[in-house]
């Protein structure tokens, strides 16, 4: 594939909104979790919450987009410079040639959710405020994102579970190859909500402390929310250290509603693709940002794949130790922090983790590396076998 550059790009999540706040989290080792006392939730969990969404007021013209997912996306459109690199896109390239593809999994669910108490107790009517298209609507964040900026482009938003907001890279890549639009803005979205944290309780994914991915003591996830935006551009005009992606792989092996194949034969097919894509070799990888879920099977699962593509040598982490696990916006949270560790020379170390299991064999890197890095590869698997392998590179001089 022809690479696409990473002309501007930004996150937000549990250790800080912004990349100066979420670059200290990673270099301390820093994790955003902590004790989930969130809503009424009646169990015990450790969550990584965005603060301050509750109080944060959305723009007055794009008032009927309020939910806590679009306050999110607007929190983290306006860190980093990012609305001003947009504008400067939309000068040069036209409303009409900039694409909006984001990922979430549950978008706006929480309104309905709050909505749903206080129905009509005669009719089991809705609060009459409680407007469905533009907050729990699934395509709501990428309305919202394309309203905020006034584009008219292509726009549209993927949901395949934990995979969602690192498969609208290749979304944007086949349009932007296609010669439909100059840029885009991809990225993803995901709110914290009860249908999330009960729906993973109920499946005994959930931990009671802060997760710990491929630790021996390893028991379950740790939910989080975050929002990462990614303006990508032809890489026709790029500089030494500048960041491109160069390589997307994705599968989908339908193993199994929830459970990831046992060999993680979708994820080492994703990888394979995505090394083709970018004309690499396993040996060009320099650092391997795993899916990480914590939980015993998807880290056994991933594990297996890795061990089998990259041997024992490939420094690998998981980074959900320090935001918690996003879900929708998994993808591009980690691509955003796989673009940091790019342009920093920096692995992080897998945060929470203390003792690795002893029956997993990939090089898990417990604390945080410096070295010259070139090629980074991020893993995003879903529920259903929905998998996505991003490459990121650097340019060299």
């Amino acid at each position: 594939m022809r690479a696409l550059k990473f002309s501007s790009f930004t996150m937000t999540s549990a250790i800080g909104a912004g990349l100066t706040p979420s670059l200290a989290a990673l270099e301390t080792m820093h994790s955003g979790l902590a004790p989930g006392h969130w809503g009424d939730l009646d169990f015990d969990t450790y969550l990584g919450e965005v603060a301050g969404l509750e109080t944060l007021q959305l723009e007055a013209r794009l008032s009927a987009f309020d939910c806590r997912n679009n306050r999110l996306a607007q929190l983290g459109l306006e860190q980093d410079n990012f609305v001003e690199s947009v504008n400067a896109a939309i000068s040069t390239y036209g409303r009409d040639r900039i694409g909006v593809f984001l990922g979430t999994s549950t978008s706006g669910i929480l309104s309905s959710e709050i909505a749903y108490r206080h129905v009509d107790p005669d009719t089991g009517a809705l609060p009459k405020n409680h407007d469905y298209r533009h907050t729990h609507n699934c395509y709501s964040v990428g309305d919202f994102v394309r309203s905020y900026f006034e584009l008219t482009g292509p726009a549209y938003v993927v949901s395949t579970a934990c995979s969602s907001s690192a498969k609208v890279f290749a979304c944007a890549q086949r349009l932007i190859d296609s010669g439909l639009i100059d840029a885009a803005i991809v990225g993803g979205v995901d709110s914290l909500c009860f249908t999330t944290l009960y729906g993973f309780n109920s499946l005994q994914l959930m931990s009671a402390r802060a997760c710990k991915p491929f630790d021996a003591d390893r028991d379950g996830i740790s939910l989080g929310e975050g929002a990462a935006f990614v303006l990508l551009e032809k890489a026709t005009a790029v500089k030494p250290g500048d960041i491109v992606l160069s390589g997307i792989g994705e599968t989908s092996d339908a193993h199994h509603m929830s459970s990831p194949h046992p060999d993680g034969l979708g994820a080492q097919y994703a990888m394979e693709a995505a090394l083709r894509s970018a004309r690499l070799n396993t040996g060009d990888i320099d650092y391997l940002n795993l899916h990480g879920t914590a939980t015993p099977s998807n880290d056994a699962a991933e594990d297996k794949s890795v061990t089998r593509l990259f041997g024992r040598q490939t420094p690998c982490s998981s980074t959900k130790g320090h935001t918690g696990h996003t879900l929708g916006a998994a993808g591009a949270l980690e691509a955003v922090i796989a673009a940091l560790a790019l342009k920093f020379n920096m692995i992080p170390g897998g945060t929470g983790t203390q003792n690795i299991d002893p029956t997993l064999q990939c090089h898990y890197v417990l604390a945080n590396q410096n070295r010259s890095l070139r090629h980074v590869m991020s893993n995003s698997f879903g529920f259903g076998g929905s998998n996505c392998s991003l490459i990121l590179s650097k340019v060299m001089a």
